[in-house]
């Protein structure tokens, strides 16, 4: 097995203020979708242009923090929050729900479309592909700071996790968990679920979606296979993740709270996919190429 690696989640520090590897991980999210987003915003057949790049990146910015910090309180954290009302605003000790950061996006693309004139569904399509390095590089923050453990394995590609080496935010989560699976002396051997969500829900959804999108498709079909391929991936991993100590599992003794929010997605993507390709109507994002360059 693996030992995990002691780094320090504060990259460096100058009096109070402290630079840490989960919040530059977001940084570097909202930078690559920027990036992506400009490049295909570049080609010939592009209905955008770069300033409306530049304006939809900050809005689906704000919509990613301020909904995924309200989605972890309404789903996962609202006891905690109760307890201390100061952990809303501790975002550098993690705490973001993706489902509450997509919700967040739908909401913050509404009022960018409005503003823009442009077609809800057209924006969505746009973004389908860009948040996939972005998920990936929250994930390796979530790994960093040891939180979102899997469940004990003793698979050759799982974790070896020892507290006494730890910095005290990883020490205290590997702490909790020893004491939910009594384990004593308190040396973890678990999957790594913070690297299989970013790597399926993250680099993998990146990968199928950016060559999707590399032709027009029709409309919202980029937005139906996104929410087909995260929640599937999520559901997945949610198997082998450990779920959040005040929700545990809520039915069967296997489900979690990830995966009923998940099952929405997968449910709503199918529908999105099917009517796509029934409807087969032209995506506002291209202009001299259409669909009939689609299949």
């Amino acid at each position: 097995m693996i030992p995990y690696p002691a780094i320090d989640p504060i990259i460096f520090s100058v009096g109070p203020l402290a630079v840490r590897w989960y919040g530059l991980m977001y940084v570097i999210g909202f930078a690559a979708g920027w990036w992506l987003a400009r490049r295909r915003a570049a080609r010939a057949d592009s209905t955008w242009q770069a300033a409306e790049v530049d304006d939809l990146i900050f809005f689906a910015a704000i919509g990613v923090i301020l909904g995924g910090r309200l989605g972890w309180i309404l789903f996962y954290g609202g006891e905690q929050v109760i307890a201390d009302p100061l952990t809303i605003v501790r975002i550098w000790e993690g705490g973001m729900s993706f489902h509450g950061g997509l919700i967040g996006v739908v909401l913050a693309v509404v009022l960018f479309a409005r503003q823009r004139q442009r077609r809800f569904a057209d924006v969505l399509d746009f973004l389908a592909p860009l948040p996939g390095i972005g998920i990936f590089a929250g994930r390796v923050g979530n790994f960093i700071n040891g939180e979102l453990w899997g469940k004990p394995t003793d698979v050759p590609w799982g974790f070896i996790v020892d507290p006494a080496p730890l910095y005290p935010v990883q020490k205290a989560e590997a702490q909790n968990l020893c004491e939910r699976f009594g384990v004593d002396p308190c040396v973890l051997h678990v999957h790594a679920s913070q690297l299989y969500e970013g790597v399926l829900e993250g680099l993998v959804l990146f990968v199928v979606l950016w060559l999707f999108t590399r032709k027009p498709r029709p409309r919202l079909a980029p937005s139906g296979l996104f929410l087909i391929l995260y929640g599937t991936f999520r559901f997945l991993v949610e198997f082998v993740r450990v779920p959040d100590a005040n929700r545990g599992y809520l039915l069967f003794d296997w489900v979690t709270m990830g995966q009923i929010l998940s099952l929405p997605m997968i449910l709503l993507g199918v529908i999105l996919m099917a009517w796509a390709y029934r409807s087969q109507q032209a995506s506002g994002n291209y202009g001299a190429k259409q669909l009939a360059t689609a299949s």
